[in-house]
Order: C-alpha cells, then structure tokens, then sequence
C-alpha cells in the first residue's frame, strides 16, 4: 500500500484549473511502472496551512499498489511535480502541484532524504481526511492510530468543503 496526498491551488502552466491538475496527476501515478490506482479519495477544498493570503487548496489521497523504492517513489513525484510546474521555493508557498509520499505500507524510515511514514502526517487534518476515505485501515506504523484516531486526537470535526 502506497498512500500519496495531492493538493494544488494554483492553475498549471497552462491553465488547467488545481482541481484538474490533480486529476492528472493521478493518471501520472497510475502509468508509472509496476504501479496501479487502488482508491482514490474524495476532494476536499481547504484553506492553506499556515493561514496565508493565497487561494484554498484541492486535496486529496490516492492509494496505489505495486513495487517500487521508496528513493524512486519519491522521484517520481518530483518528476510530476515539475512536469505540472511546480517551481520549489518558500515552505507553505503557493502551488501547482504538491505529491507527499505519506507512507509505504508499515515501512519506517528515519531519513535524512526521505522520512516515512511523513512526518508531519498526524497534524494536518487535510490530509487525514482524505486518507480516511482512501484506507481507513491504514495504521501510522509508529503511533499505531488509523485516521480516525488521529482525526480524533485533534479535534477534527470537518475535513473542509467538498470540492
């Protein structure tokens, strides 16, 4: 099980508004090599984190299956990232496209290149949301919580609007 968020609020380099920016990025993810699209979650709009004057953002969770490192799961991303026109600048800065790798099965890995499960995965509610959707059953492989649990240790009654 692979778990990959996806959020954008800014339009592509052509145009396409984030919401369809993230639609083809999970078609990217599904053609990559020895991967499939399991699930895919509902989109939520929501508003950026930290709070900053830039457009709400589309956020959503795909759960692939397949084989592949976590070095070369993490390139990939970066590829798509690029090919969307991500340009990596300021943290929390506006985006066309951002691909976070949230965990890989129960792999744990300490970094520096690459932390899995994410690290900051339990705190941001626009992510548990729709990872929810995606793989309830899915367990943090090391606070040993699902999304419902951890949705619950933060108090989170709305995962946003429907987008």
């Amino acid at each position: 099980m692979i778990l990959i968020a996806i959020g954008a609020n800014l339009p592509s380099l052509s145009g396409r508004p984030a919401i369809e920016t993230c639609r083809w990025a999970i078609g990217r993810l599904g053609g990559l090599p020895g991967l499939r699209v399991r699930g895919l979650s509902r989109w939520y709009r929501t508003a950026p984190v930290p709070a900053a004057d830039q457009p709400d953002y589309i956020n959503g969770v795909v759960h692939l299956e397949g084989a592949i490192a976590p070095e070369a799961m993490l390139a990939a991303l970066h590829t798509i990232e690029v090919e969307a026109g991500r340009a990596r600048g300021l943290a929390n800065a506006a985006r066309t496209l951002d691909l976070d790798l949230i965990g890989m099965d129960a792999l744990v890995r300490s970094g520096p290149d690459l932390i899995l499960p994410h690290p900051r995965l339990q705190d941001r509610t626009f992510v548990l949301w729709p990872l929810r959707d995606v793989a309830p059953g899915w367990r943090h492989p090391l606070l040993q919580l699902n999304a419902d649990d951890m949705l619950a240790r933060l108090g989170a009654a709305s995962a946003g609007e429907p987008a």
